[in-house]
């Protein structure tokens, strides 16, 4: 998927149903387009920033599971296998769809292991629901503030802790490696 069509489909389903998700998004693929030239999966990257979160918009939301339904979606309107894979797994969804009982729906999309993937969730899981640039420390925080301890996502979250500093750990050592260490 092209990226204006990648931004375009994400404006047309969050902007405005969920304007602070379209915030969160929009803050997420300006921070991909910064890295997006220092690589070759850029492109890849900043088209899967657009889209990462559009399975929330309420015309899509089969299962009520972001992930799931993005990436539903996404091959419904003959996005790559890897775009799909991208939006399905982003941000350790795989634990939250664990909880849910979605997992083997889940599996039907591959889990793209690598850069891309480590870079995405980085953005995601620093990036605020208001598209403001954050810690992960700090976002994780108020990703427990905002949904109860009996909430799928609080209870995933726990078990997915490492998988998830691991990619952010990942992505900040390459982010170094290519002097964009604090820039996005």
């Amino acid at each position: 998927m092209v990226l204006d069509a990648a931004r375009s489909v994400a404006e047309r389903h969050l902007a405005e149903a969920l304007p602070r998700r379209w915030n969160h998004v929009q803050g997420v693929a300006t921070r991909a387009e910064v890295i997006g030239p220092h690589f070759d999966g850029g492109p890849v990257l900043v088209a899967a920033s657009w889209l990462h979160d559009v399975g929330y918009a309420p015309n899509l939301g089969a299962t009520r599971f972001h992930p799931l339904d993005g990436a539903r979606a996404l091959r419904d309107w003959g996005a790559d296998d890897l775009m799909c894979g991208l939006v399905a797994f982003h941000s350790a969804a795989a634990h939250e769809a664990d909880v849910l009982g979605l997992l083997d729906e889940l599996r039907a999309f591959d889990d793209p292991q690598g850069l891309v993937r480590d870079l995405l969730w980085y953005l995601d899981m620093t990036t605020s629901p208001d598209g403001d640039r954050v810690s992960f420390d700090d976002r994780m925080a108020e990703v427990r503030e905002r949904y109860p301890a009996e909430h799928y996502v609080s209870r995933a979250l726990n078990g997915s802790m490492a998988d998830r500093r691991g990619a952010v750990d990942r992505a900040e050592s390459w982010l170094s490696s290519v002097g964009l260490a604090g820039q996005v």
